[in-house]
């Protein structure tokens, strides 16, 4: 077994696929150490495990919505396509969406993953309820201040069945793609590009002077539809793909076309291979108060990341106070790299890179690849101790935690 884009195999003796809660139980507590998989869209090996693999194909696909409480439950397994699906039927939404609507719910929160927008958190606050199995079988639920510490839980906690998610009406979303925007546009308005609509993302091969496209997701009832320029970008007056020649068919509607939030704020459709498919991917998160001098820092490196690169994405996440977020305390920029599939090539690099960033106290998404020692996450994560204690607290015999996970100091 493999991930997504192939560069982690899986070590585990055994994958079991229950139908039920009492098989998750039954097969945790049989087992000497577990882990779950969700959409296998992880670049490390924080999934892995020499034991025991989770994997919730034949798990119920349970979606109740509470539209009284405003809140909806969703069990392990669902992909945020499917859910935004069934939300938008019954006039509801989330408040915010990835790039990719394959990936799972749980999957996706469990490590911080995270869509665009100055003031949209990443996806894992909208946790109301957070439901798993115990290393010694019993089924728990975390609310309330807890889930500060367990929201983010890179599957170190138990085994996630089911998450209470807050929801919020329906919304309509225009998307438009600008071109070639000058890199110093970018920088001396940076706030002006990236806050242009509820949804901005920005990408670039980092070539000379140019970022070459801004994706400006608005909602029509709260957003003033952008013009022809933006900040002397122009209009892309045909459909784009993020990546040079990407078949545009897979991208979600753009040309100023209104359509439901599900269909625009993802930048790749449900049906369709997202993004290139074999690629690397890292990412690090900055505070967005450094976020010219990060960027400027990144491309002075540019002739170095051209030739590993496929495509660099820019976004931009409100600040949460959830422990492990890499938006913990801070509003930040997310400096996303989706690299040709080079691993040797891409892990060579990667600590200049890694070096380049460090007096920004970047944060890498840990579900991508990033160099293991060259992070502090006690320095980085003021309540990294706090969720060790935590962590410890739950699952005392560490029957969560893997090989990665150690790496990292967990």
């Amino acid at each position: 077994m493999k991930n997504w884009s192939g560069n982690v195999s899986f070590d585990a003796e055994l994958v079991v696929r229950p139908a039920n809660i009492q098989d998750l139980k039954s097969a945790i507590t049989a087992a000497d150490s577990v882990r779950a998989l969700g959409s296998l869209h992880s670049f490390n090996k924080i999934a892995d495990c020499n034991d025991l693999l989770i994997s919730f194909e034949n798990f119920p696909r349970d979606i109740a919505i509470d539209s009284v409480g405003m809140q909806v439950r969703v069990a392990a397994g669902v992909r945020y396509g499917e859910l935004a699906i069934a939300l938008n039927k019954a006039g509801f939404a989330l408040p915010n969406l990835g790039s990719l609507p394959h990936i799972t719910v749980v999957g996706a929160t469990s490590t911080g993953t995270h869509g665009s927008g100055i003031a949209n958190q990443n996806l894992s606050a909208a946790i109301c309820t957070i439901e798993l199995i115990t290393a010694a079988g019993d089924d728990i639920a975390i609310s309330g201040d807890e889930l500060k510490a367990a929201r983010v839980g890179l599957g170190a906690l138990g085994i996630i069945h089911h998450v209470t998610l807050r929801i919020i009406p329906a919304f309509d979303v225009a998307q438009s793609v600008y071109l070639d925007l000058p890199f110093e546009n970018l920088l001396h308005h940076f706030e002006g590009v990236m806050g242009a609509a509820y949804s901005v993302s920005a990408f670039t091969t980092w070539g000379e002077l140019l970022v070459d496209q801004i994706w400006v997701k608005s909602r029509v009832d709260i957003d003033t539809l952008p013009g022809d320029e933006l900040f002397s970008a122009n209009l892309a007056k045909r459909k784009a793909h993020p990546l040079p020649g990407g078949v545009t068919k897979s991208a979600t509607e753009q040309m100023g076309s209104v359509g439901p939030w599900h269909e625009r704020l993802p930048h790749f459709k449900l049906n369709f291979t997202p993004s290139f498919g074999e690629e690397l991917q890292s990412e690090f998160f900055v505070d967005i108060s450094d976020a010219r001098a990060a960027l400027q820092t990144v491309y002075a490196l540019r002739h170095r990341i051209q030739p590993l690169l496929l495509i660099s994405e820019l976004r931009t996440i409100a600040a949460d106070d959830n422990w492990l977020s890499e938006a913990y305390g801070r509003n930040s920029l997310a400096i996303h790299f989706t690299w040709k599939p080079d691993e040797l090539g891409v892990t060579e690099f990667l600590p200049t890179l890694e070096g380049a960033l460090a007096p920004f106290s970047a944060r890498p998404h840990w579900g991508k690849l990033f160099t293991d020692h060259s992070f502090n996450f006690k320095k980085l994560y003021p309540e990294f101790t706090s969720w060790l204690t935590y962590r410890a607290g739950i699952d005392p015999d560490r029957k969560f935690i893997n090989e990665q996970l150690g790496a990292w100091g967990i």
